[in-house]
This record gives C-alpha cells, structure tokens and sequence, in this order.
C-alpha cells in the first residue's frame, strides 16, 4: 500500500488493514514458478514488434558507436527527406513510430534543419519531466557544435526552465504548454507543435489536443502564420485522432526493436512486491553481469523497499551473481536522481532499475535485457497507481489497479531495444486476457478543478469544449460547483473568472491550494501556508526503511503535533531551516529526512512566494500561533472536512462518505473531533490521510455560504 506520510507509531501501522507486512530484510523470497516444466524457462513466445523476427543478438564486445553514427543508424534516419515533405504539406500529422524508431530525438532535428519553423519556436510535449529533461540533454548533444541545454535546445517542466532567447527547441511537460496558453491563446511563440506519447492521454494531453487545434484554426482564420501540429505515438487508435484532428494524413514509421520472449507464471501471487524479488534473484544468478533489468513497480514506498531488500539479499554470502548497482524511477526524484539511471555500470556489473510507469514509454534506457512485470494480482488490482475521481462520492481516490494489456506491451517492449530479451510477466495468461485492453483516458476518470480553471481563463467552459473524448457531465458540473465555492467564478455557468479566480489560475497547483495560500495573508500565517502547500505538492520528506522503522519513528517524534500530520511536517521544515547548511546533511541521515526531497520543497515554497510578490501579497508568518494556519487551510479545503461519530467512524461533511485516518498518521488512534484531509487512499476501506484537526466553529466562521448550502450539521 502506498504510504506517502508514514509518521505514526508501528503498532497502529496494520490496525484495521487487510494488508500484508512487507518485506521482511531477513528473510528471502519464495521462488516464483513460471509456466514451464522441470523448473526450465518455458518455451519463448517471440512477440514480432517489427513485422519480423530479427534472432541477430548484438554481441556484447561490439565498438561504441559514436553519437552521430548510433543516429544514422536510427530506422528513422534515411527517412528524413520523406518525412520534412510531408510535415511541409500538411499542416497536421499523425506519425506512428515504432519503438526504437528514433522519432522523439529526430524530427524535431529534420524540422529545424529544414527551418520549417521559420522565425518561431518548435515545441515539444512530454507527459513526464524526466522525459522532457533527458530527450533535451541528448538532442542538445547530438546537435553537437558545443551546444548546451538551454541554448538552442532547452526544457521547461514545472518549477524548473532551461531556455533562453536562442532556444528554437524547446521539450516541456504538457502542463507547461497548456500555461503558455493561458497567456497566449494563439501560441505565437511556436510554429509547429509537436504532441508526443499521445497515447498516454494525461488530463493535460487531452486539453491540449483542442487548444493547439482551435489555435490553429484563430491563426488560419487571421492570417497569422500557421501553426503546423504533430502528434507522434508508438501505438494508438490511428482512425479515432485523425477523426478528430479533421481526417488529417497519418503515417507509420518501422522501429527497431528485437524478438522478445513472454514467460507468464503459473498461478496467481498475491504479493508482486515479493515476487519482484524473487524474479529478479532467478534472473541475477544465471545472466551475463552486461544483462541489465528493468522492474515496474506502482511508487516510491514501493520502489525504495524493493531496492532495499535487493541491496541486503544481494550480500548474503549463498547469493549468485555480480556485483549490482541498484537505481530508482519515480516521478518524484530531483532532476540528478532520475537522470542517473543512464549511467554506464562498472564493467562485469548488472544494473537494475526500479520504476513507475515512467519506464514505459517515456525514456529509453539502453543495455535492458531482462523486464520483470507486477502487474499481477487481480485481488490487488495488480500494479499502476492511478487517481480515480468520483462525483457522486466527490473523493478523489488513490489507488492500486491492474494495467491495460496496452501497457503490459509497452513494458515488454522495453527489454528489445538492444537485443532479444525476456519478460517475465508476473501474472498468469488468463489474468492478462481479463485485463483492460487500453487505459482508460484520465480526462473520464479524474477530478477536473484544475483543468476547468484553465480552460475558463481561456474563455472555455469544461462543459461546451472540443474534448476528444468528453468527460462524465457529473465529473464537469462537481468541478464547475468546487469553483464557485473557492469563489473563482459567479456561478457554474460562468465563462468568465471573478478577480480571485484570475489570480488562483497565476499559481501552478491545484485550485483548492491556491486558494489556501491567497487567504494566508489574511490569516498572518502566509510563510507557513507556503512550506505547507510545498509539502503537498511535493513526495514525501520522509524516509522509513523496513529495518528501522521503530528507529525513525522514534526520533522523529519529537517533530509530531497534536494538530496533526501537516504541522507535524512544518515542524520538520522550520527545525531543517534553522540546521547550519554544512550540517544538514548530517542532520537528515539522523532524523531519517530525505534531504533532495525537502530541498525541493524549498524551491517550491520559493517560486510560489514569487508569484505572491507577483499578485501583491505581503509574506507574513504566525509563528507559534497555528490556530491561524488551520482556520486558514478551511479556507481551500472545506470540503475535505470529516466528522468523528459514536461508533468510531468519521464521515465526510460534504458527501457523508464513511472513512478512516490512515494508519500512518500521527492522529490515528486519537479520535479528534473534526479533521481536514488533504488525500483518500482506496484499499479494502476509505482512508483520509494529510490530516489537520479544526474547531467546528471554525467552519461556520469561514464558510458560513457553504455551511447553509450543503445544510450541514455539525454535533
């Protein structure tokens, strides 16, 4: 189970929770059985990805081709002429490429040696910023000539821009595209947009296909010069975007990819965490030390445990194999930590890489010859996080749920970029056949606040806009009430935003927590508004290690509040703030803190108190008062507010959905009266957890308008 805030006590971690305990350090994983006979691999399964079987594995000891010879060598390359014609002639493109086709490197490269772009900019969307961040750096690198990133080839992703005014290339996440829109409808600044990885269909990717294609149509309408629209993908439903995109010309381009053989297990296992292991020990004591491996697991908590457990089960003295230099993925990790996974190893060690979904289709990492799949159990909904927005319940659910068979052959698709591989799918055939064959968009199935503030600040209104698939009506009228709640706009029909709104829309978060920190200065508590806001839009400050939980609960305790989780962090951050910067490094080691993620945190709080200086606001801080900064967190979640009853259940005000604090937080056990929640995690029962306590009073104080509309009744 994900666990971003572990703080509470050890004892109440499983009180109440149908979950397993995992991973013992001590012990070591029971063999996973796959399909086969006599304890031998299965017969190969050979998934043709190409069209073709290519059995030409590439020999280990071959030369390092130089970076301009591995380009030539892209199937894409001896397209080029091809390709700059037909981006010439049409004004929008489909390009399907294979993986390993060399797409998201190369044509941008052909557009702006063509000087298809002319004076403007070409830019190119990723729905991840490690993606944006290191298709950057080697496009940088290949343009060669000393180019550096930031120059002619530069990146935007949230909190972090590295163009300047001779960037001509510019990757950056979807989000960040969808804000330049806001200020710029027309999207002058760019001449061709290229929308990669369309398949993936984030909330934001979705939003953007109407906006580049109504601005192209304004600057076609005002004979301004046009806007070319690529959208790349290695796999999508071709017929259904061109439909939509005015049946405009699609072309495929072959990949590169080798033979790579399937092996499903034989039954059923309901710890994948578990079975990771122990996949990858069967893999570890028979591979060449060169064969690298690449596991998908759903999160940090996850990722880091599994990466623990085979750091110390790889010193056991019966253990077989070579040395191994172990790396984590996830979205949260700074820049440096993500962009390490593309380290050469030592020569005669294996590398193993841990990650998220990111690994999917968004970066590419060389040498993997080995995948290993959780997505597995169908008890647990086997192994990609997803948010989950209900409109009825009105939460917005975390949750752990089987993969589409989409992204089963995406993450298969991984371990042939090089060579022949294998996957080693931790889930039976029939499990797989019952999966979904394609994900389902995120605009149908997530909480659409933030996305309706946007659009409004553009002039649309969620309800009347060119989605390619439009979302649930209930999904857009709950959105549209949340923002006339937060007092963003008059009323749910309203197309234009009040003063409040406008500036709520100047802030890269979500509405609820904008509206937070505009409040602050009224409540004289903005500085710590600001750290606490960093907090929840950044992965958890802390570490707890399976070893040593007791050990960092302990010292940590010191830190914890009776108010709560969110002021227990605060309590972290102000004591890190006033650690010497020579010591904190040390200081984080002996408080168990992850010292990039709080560094993180910082530059965070620092960008949001610039935009406050921005919208005029005056840094103020309440010091020890923090009754000020719980009224003032009312002010942006007050419908995250739940009610303890006789029984020992809490039930939310706003939809009286029935939950629980989570056992990882500092509350659980305690019983306060009234709490604010800042997340709901999904398991076998509803949990709350990002916890404050509030005074009833409180809320008829702040909200009384919501209060009377929802006519509710506090006890």
């Amino acid at each position: 189970m994900d666990t971003k805030y572990n703080i509470g006590n050890n004892n109440a971690q499983m009180n109440g929770m149908n979950n397993k305990n995992k991973f013992q350090i001590r012990d070591k994983p029971t063999p996973i059985l796959f399909g086969n006979k006599n304890g031998l691999p299965p017969s190969p399964k050979r998934m043709k990805l190409n069209g073709k079987e290519n059995k030409a594995t590439i020999p280990n000891n071959k030369p390092k081709l130089s970076i301009q010879e591995q380009r030539k060598k892209l199937p894409i390359f001896d397209k080029r002429n091809k390709l700059i014609e037909l981006v010439q002639k049409h004004k929008t493109l489909i390009i399907l490429g294979e993986t390993g086709s060399g797409k998201t490197t190369q044509i941008p490269q052909f557009i702006y040696s063509a000087q298809i772009h002319e004076n403007g900019k070409i830019g190119v969307t990723q729905p991840r910023r490690v993606a944006a961040i290191s298709i950057a750096t080697r496009v940088a690198a290949e343009i060669g000539q000393g180019t550096q990133v930031g120059e002619l080839v530069g990146y935007s992703v949230r909190f972090q821009d590295e163009t300047s005014k001779k960037t001509k290339i510019k990757f950056m996440t979807d989000g960040m595209l969808l804000r330049e829109a806001i200020f710029d409808r027309q999207l002058m600044e760019y001449n061709v947009i290229i929308l990669d990885e369309a398949h993936e269909r984030t909330i934001h990717t979705d939003v953007l296909f109407g906006i580049v294609k109504k601005a192209q149509k304004l600057r076609e309408n005002r004979d301004l010069p046009p806007l070319k629209i690529i959208i790349m993908s290695a796999t999508m439903d071709v017929d259904h975007f061109s439909q939509y995109f005015n049946n405009c010309q699609a072309v495929y381009i072959e990949g590169r990819t080798y033979p790579v053989s399937l092996h499903y297990t034989v039954k059923p296992h309901d710890d994948y965490e578990a079975a990771c292991v122990a996949t990858f020990f069967k893999i570890h004591k028979d591979a060449p030390p060169d064969h690298d491996v690449l596991i998908f697991l759903t999160g940090q908590e996850e990722i880091e445990t599994c990466a623990n457990r085979i750091r110390t089960l790889s010193k056991q003295p019966d253990v077989i194999g070579p040395p191994l230099k172990i790396y984590t993925l996830y979205a949260a990790q700074s820049h440096s930590q993500q962009m390490s996974i593309f380290q050469p190893s030592p020569a005669n060690t294996r590398k193993v890489i841990i990650s998220t979904n990111i690994a999917e289709t968004s970066v590419t990492i060389s040498g993997i010859k080995y995948v290993i799949d959780s997505g597995m159990d169908i008890l647990q909904m086997c192994n990609f996080r997803c948010r989950t927005f209900h409109p009825t319940t009105g939460l917005e659910t975390l949750k752990v749920q089987r993969i589409s068979q989409e992204q089963a052959w995406q993450r298969t698709g991984r371990a042939g970029r090089d060579s022949e591989g294998h996957c080693y799918r931790l889930y039976t055939r029939s499990q797989f056949e019952l999966m979904r064959k394609a994900t389902i968009p995120e605009i149908q199935r997530a909480n659409l606040c933030t996305v309706s503030l946007q659009l409004l600040s553009l002039g649309f209104h969620s309800m009347h806009f060119n989605f390619m698939d439009k979302p649930p009506k209930e999904s857009i009228t709950a959105a549209s009430e949340h923002l006339v709640l937060l007092g963003a706009v008059e009323n749910i029909a309203s197309v234009v935003l009040t003063p409040i709104g406008k500036k709520m829309n100047k802030f890269p978060i979500d509405p609820h927590f904008s509206k937070i920190i505009l409040s602050a200065s009224e409540f004289g508590c903005l500085e710590e508004a600001l750290i606490v806001v960093a907090l929840m839009s950044a992965e958890s400050i802390l570490i707890t290690p399976q070893s040593k939980r007791e050990q960092a609960q302990q010292v940590r305790q010191k830190f914890h509040s009776a108010y709560g989780d969110l002021v227990t962090l605060l309590n972290i951050v102000r004591e890190f703030n006033s650690v010497a910067q020579n010591n904190r490094k040390a200081w984080c080691h002996e408080h168990f803190i992850n010292m990039k993620n709080i560094l993180h945190v910082k530059e965070i709080k620092d960008q949001l108190e610039e935009i406050c200086c921005k919208c005029g606001l005056s840094i103020n801080s309440c010091g020890g008062q923090l009754d000020q900064l719980r009224k003032c967190l009312i002010t942006g979640l007050f419908t995250n507010v739940a009610e303890l009853y006789r029984d020992k259940q809490y039930i939310t005000l706003d939809k009286r959905n029935t939950v629980q604090i989570h056992p990882s937080s500092v509350l659980h056990g305690q019983l306060p009266h009234l709490v604010i929640f800042t997340e709901v995690v999904q398991t076998n029962k509803c949990y709350i957890r990002g916890l404050t306590t509030i005074e009833s009073k409180w809320i008829q104080d702040i909200v009384p308008e919501y209060v009377k509309s929802k006519n509710i009744k506090i006890s």
